[in-house]
């Protein structure tokens, strides 16, 4: 990449939560809403969740590419604690439960696979590692949240994980707008 590629050392001090401010906001609302929305389904096969859960993935990897892993990584936890006392104020603590495990879980993936490919052309890393950190991220999250209900949560985790992939795709695009701009995504870093 371009000068948007920060080095592969560590940051030599953590950014603050001032310089980081986008990314948390992102994170958090992006989970909680995707927490409210996944409880309503659309058919059998899809709930509204599959839409806006795959931001999460657009966030980090725009951290990811603009101030490195160790701060998407910082992102990732400290958007999560608020995101999952706002879910299980607003859905249910099951779903907050789900959510959680499987948003650590695949975040960790997402970011390991953005990394092992972020020196490619400009689309892989994301596109690879939303993919492989969407399987991760379903498995975990349907068989926690909805493994005792009435839903047919495997058709659901099958319509789930077809649409992440779909929003891997559509969500080249705002990251591409964004790369030349990244330093708007977490200014004052570098």
């Amino acid at each position: 990449m371009t000068s948007s590629t920060p080095p592969d050392t560590p940051l030599s001090e953590p950014l603050t939560f001032v310089q980081l401010w986008r990314p948390l906001v992102a994170m958090t609302l992006v989970i909680v809403v995707s927490n409210i929305a996944v409880q309503f389904p659309i058919n059998e096969w899809l709930t509204w969740g599959a839409f806006t859960y795959p931001f999460v993935f657009l966030v980090a990897d725009l951290t990811n590419r603009a101030v490195g892993a160790q701060a998407a990584r910082r992102v990732a936890w400290l958007g999560l604690l608020p995101a999952l006392l706002l879910s299980a104020w607003f859905a249910n603590w099951h779903i907050a439960l789900a959510s959680g495990t499987a948003f650590m879980l695949s975040q960790w993936m997402d970011i390991a696979v953005f990394n092992r490919w972020r020196s490619q052309s400009w689309w892989k890393a994301p596109f690879m590692g939303s993919v492989v950190a969407s399987v991760v991220d379903t498995l975990v999250f349907f068989s926690i949240a909805f493994y005792a209900s009435e839903m047919n949560w495997l058709t659901l985790a099958a319509g789930d994980l077809a649409m992440k992939w779909l929003m891997a795709v559509l969500l080249l695009a705002p990251y591409r707008l964004m790369l030349p701009r990244i330093s708007l995504w977490v200014p004052q870093a570098r």
